[in-house]
């Protein structure tokens, strides 16, 4: 859980609903990993259904959390958005422009508008390059420097817009700590002032104490740099602090999205509502007395999910229209910006 060292609840501007707002549009994305059989590997047995047909857009401007378990096909979603795996179906809009199968030379240009931070600060950083390498290795390939001077002044801005101090420039990556090394990616993100940024679980790998602080600096570097980040993560705890809308992902498909308050306040999924009781409250008479939601069973294989809902094997109270397989999974709207799989709106 983060410990939020600045400010117990942060207050977010509303943003428009207006699409002309939007600088990511998100429509029926699917991706889907073939499996292979054979001595060669040539005969198709079937398909890992990572994302699966999911739709949703981020405003200019604001933090969308994607959340779920492990293996739900929240990085997949990352990295099918940035064209870093070329999606099976679908669009990915971005700025107005569908970028969706973009080859390596079609995405260059774009690569300075988007950019990614890892989840593991230890193995994305070469450690055969100095700090200031990795974080000037941006400037050098979209040519956003003319000398070596200013080469070496923008380094030391970054570094210390990152809360590091520019002598470090020279220091190699086993030289830092997780958190240090995860500013160096955030900073190697930010040179070349991209307008999005994809945080993959950028606090995942790192101690609570120092969550905060990293969790911090994003929030400060999103208002100076006019950042939109699509936050990926797992805790809930993390993504409430940092989020204005709040997406959960379940084997694939988005089954609820909401502002994080309504969210959290009024859940209508059963996923949802049994994720949201798994977060600890720092109080023990609360935590011993509170009814926690135990899903059974365990998550069906991505290669064979259910047919109809896919959340019908776990869900604690599913009905008939659960194994209509005409009846596939689409978002409805139960309130204003508040989208719930339709299948489950009334099994919550």
């Amino acid at each position: 859980m983060v410990q939020e060292t600045k400010t117990t609840e942060k207050t977010k501007e509303t943003k428009s609903s207006d699409g002309h707002d939007n600088i990511l549009e998100v429509k029926n994305l699917k991706q889907y990993f073939p499996i292979t059989s054979g001595i060669l590997l040539q005969r198709h047995v079937a398909d890992v259904k990572a994302v699966d047909d999911i739709s949703f857009t981020i405003r200019r401007g604001e933090t969308l959390g994607l959340v779920g378990e492990s293996g739900c096909g929240k990085s997949t979603t990352g990295r099918s958005i940035l064209q870093l795996n070329s999606p099976t179906d679908g669009e990915v809009i971005f700025n107005g422009e569908n970028i969706a199968g973009w080859n390596v030379n079609q995405m260059r240009p774009l690569r300075r508008q988007m950019q990614l931070i890892f989840q593991d600060p230890y193995s994305s950083l070469n450690p055969r390059m100095s700090a200031g390498s990795i974080i000037g290795e941006p400037l050098i390939v979209h040519g956003l420097t003319d000398s070596k001077n200013e080469y070496r002044e923008r380094i030391a801005h970054l570094l210390e817009n990152v809360g590091l101090n520019p002598f470090m420039a020279d220091r190699y990556p086993h030289e830092f700590s997780g958190g240090q090394r995860q500013r160096i990616g955030i900073a190697r993100a930010i040179a070349v002032n991209p307008s999005f940024i994809v945080c993959d679980e950028p606090v995942s790998a790192l101690d609570v104490s120092i969550q905060a602080q990293v969790i911090n600096l994003m929030e400060d570097l999103q208002e100076q740099y006019d950042l939109t980040y699509l936050f990926i993560a797992h805790d809930l705890s993390v993504v409430r602090h940092i989020s204005d809308r709040i997406a959960v992902m379940y084997l694939g498909h988005i089954v609820e999205i909401a502002d994080r308050v309504e969210l959290y306040e009024n859940p209508q999924h059963p996923y949802t509502k049994a994720l949201l009781s798994a977060i600890p409250i720092p109080d023990p008479v609360l935590e011993a007395t509170r009814d926690r939601i135990v899903l059974e069973g365990d998550v069906p294989s991505p290669s064979n999910p259910p047919v109809g809902c896919v959340f019908k094997t776990r869900c604690p109270s599913p009905s008939n229209q659960c194994t209509d397989a005409e009846d596939q999974m689409h978002l409805v709207e139960v309130s204003p910006e508040h989208w719930v799989d339709a299948c489950c709106v009334n099994c919550g």
